[in-house]
């Protein structure tokens, strides 16, 4: 897959983008990132890449001119109906699923916006997608487009060392993963589960989804809304509830 990404300050993604997975996945040649610089895309001696509001207001806003250029110029070579992506707080909230989507597509530029915004011709002329990755605003789109990129890149065949371990993690199916142990058994009195030393991988399985079920209850209750769950999975669900009521009542009738 090949990765475009157009912004101001290139230099913040040389530490994320270069360690761990990323790293392996470009060493692997499972992933072409590149990085354009948006100034070199102006015509005037300044380099200049943003300006003052029509109608007024605060801040700056980014110039159609050098933007639609860097994206044209990149999009020169591109597949038809390469994805476009503009990282900002008013674009759909990033998930799971649509980094599965856009790990399908064989490129892939991102736009990283600073100060108050982008020219909305540019979302008119060149976007084709529009991300958020929260409901936050940020001082520009660099770090959103490396949370985008690392989540994406893990769905790519070859980059994670075990086949399907991306479909493992938490929220591939709307449910989030249980807890995770490794040696030493007993660390400070507490000991790991006993079903996941017995070598049962059938029941470690069912253990898994269990505990990750418990998790999702407790941390993510909205996430089982759409998640695909056995009629035993949901008699799960209600056994928690059970033993959630139980605790808040017991821990009522200590404080009376």
């Amino acid at each position: 897959m090949r990765i475009d990404v157009l912004t101001l300050f290139p230099a913040m993604f040389e530490g994320p983008m270069t360690e761990s997975m990323l790293w392996k996945a470009r060493d692997r040649g499972l992933l072409d990132l590149r990085l354009h610089q948006i100034r070199d895309f102006t015509t005037d001696s300044h380099r200049t890449v943003d300006d003052t509001p029509y109608g007024g207001g605060g801040g700056m806003i980014m110039k159609p001119e050098p933007v639609v250029s860097a994206a044209e110029s990149v999009l020169g070579d591109a597949p038809p109906g390469t994805p476009v992506i503009l990282m900002t707080p008013q674009g759909r909230v990033f998930s799971h699923q649509i980094a599965w989507e856009l790990a399908q597509q064989p490129r892939l530029v991102f736009l990283c916006g600073r100060y108050e915004g982008v020219d909305d011709r540019v979302r008119q002329l060149v976007i084709t997608d529009e991300i958020s990755i929260g409901d936050y605003v940020l001082t520009g789109g660099e770090l959103p487009a490396m949370v985008v990129i690392d989540a994406l890149v893990r769905h790519i065949p070859g980059v994670l060392g075990a086949e399907g371990a991306a479909a493992q993690d938490s929220h591939a199916d709307g449910v989030l993963e249980g807890p995770q142990y490794t040696r030493p058994p007993v660390f400070r009195g507490l000991s790991v589960p006993k079903v996941l030393a017995e070598g049962n991988h059938a029941a470690v399985a069912r253990w898994r989804r269990r505990e990750g079920l418990r998790a999702t209850w407790r941390n993510r209750p909205d996430l089982l809304l759409k998640a695909a769950l056995t009629e035993e999975e949901q008699y799960l669900l209600a056994t928690f509830a059970e033993e959630d009521a139980k605790q808040r009542a017991g821990s009522k009738s200590q404080t009376t």
